[in-house]
């Protein structure tokens, strides 16, 4: 998972940033019923090969977009967990 570690590195800083109760809300963070819908049927369609180019795209940008989120929680766990 390179481009996590990629993300780590470039996302401490700004998890340093964050307050308590933002980062509370940025662990808790999660995707709308709809976008959720569209990931697996993009999902699906990638494990059944029958996505379209635009599709693909859709689909990596999600990817990117999820790699990104997941980090910056992991660091607003972390802060969470070092209040006193």
């Amino acid at each position: 998972m390179e481009n996590a570690s990629v993300l780590d590195r470039l996302l401490d800083p700004l998890g340093s940033l964050l307050t308590p109760e933002v980062a509370r809300r940025v662990a808790d963070f999660r995707a709308d019923a709809e976008t959720g819908r569209r990931i697996e049927d993009l999902a699906e369609k990638a494990n059944e090969g029958t996505l379209t180019e635009k599709d693909r795209r859709e689909y990596d940008t999600y990817i990117a977009a999820i790699d990104f989120i997941t980090v910056l929680q992991a660091k607003a766990r972390t802060k969470l967990k070092q209040r006193p």
